[in-house]
């Protein structure tokens, strides 16, 4: 194998270890506060201590890991004020493009919108969390989509990811996942009625409550 191939396979395994440890601390496998032992990650995602340290030091990039000198990794544990300060961002953000959204949509997106509703109802009755979470996420990232500007999307993709760390924590109650299907319905009935505002309401009243 060449040089250039190698590192090449070096590099994709890497980015492997980042997005399994990524999808675990997602699924609320690997908690928030918990402390991320190297060797026992070597071993869970039979990865050698490199990949896995470069794998660590990429998620504390994205603030999902903590590194601490001296004591070594944890999954992060965000705060009230940060989770507060998160929602705001996103507020700004996510309202701000509202008008394109609705310029952009069509019956064929609004159509595509209202599966992706629909798969997040059955869901709350069929799937697990982490089902029930990866199914939010396209819908927002569906909704978003519309406004044309991919870097905003993926912005907003990475930074909700720091409000908690697993979607267990996303929903407190049952009425609340039950409510946050009931909005995701209301957006797209604006989305249809062509009413921007109404967009901004729901938008608001959706991101406050995670």
């Amino acid at each position: 194998m060449s040089e250039a191939k190698a590192k090449t396979r070096s590099q994709l395994k890497v980015v492997d270890v980042t997005d399994l440890i990524l999808h675990d601390i997602l699924a609320g496998v690997l908690a928030p506060g918990v402390w991320l032992k190297q060797i026992d990650l070597e071993q869970r995602y039979q990865s050698t201590r490199p990949e896995v340290r470069r794998a660590l030091d990429r998620l504390v990039q994205r603030r999902l890991v903590e590194h601490v000198p001296n004591r070594g990794y944890h999954v992060f544990e965000p705060d009230g004020r940060q989770a507060m300060e998160v929602s705001d961002i996103r507020v700004i953000l996510e309202t701000a493009v509202a008008d394109k959204i609705i310029a952009n949509a069509s019956e064929l997106t609004t159509k595509k919108l209202r599966d992706l509703a629909h798969r997040f109802d059955d869901l709350i009755m069929n799937g697990t969390m982490i089902e029930l979470y990866e199914a939010n996420l396209a819908f927002h990232r569906e909704l978003l989509a519309l406004c044309g500007n991919s870097e905003l999307v993926n912005l907003v993709t990475e930074i909700r990811q720091r409000t908690s760390s697993a979607p267990v924590s996303q929903w407190k109650t049952r009425a609340r996942i039950e409510q946050s299907s009931r909005e995701h319905h209301q957006m797209i009935d604006a989305l249809a009625a062509k009413d921007i505002e109404e967009l901004k309401r729901v938008t608001v009243t959706h991101i406050r409550q995670m």
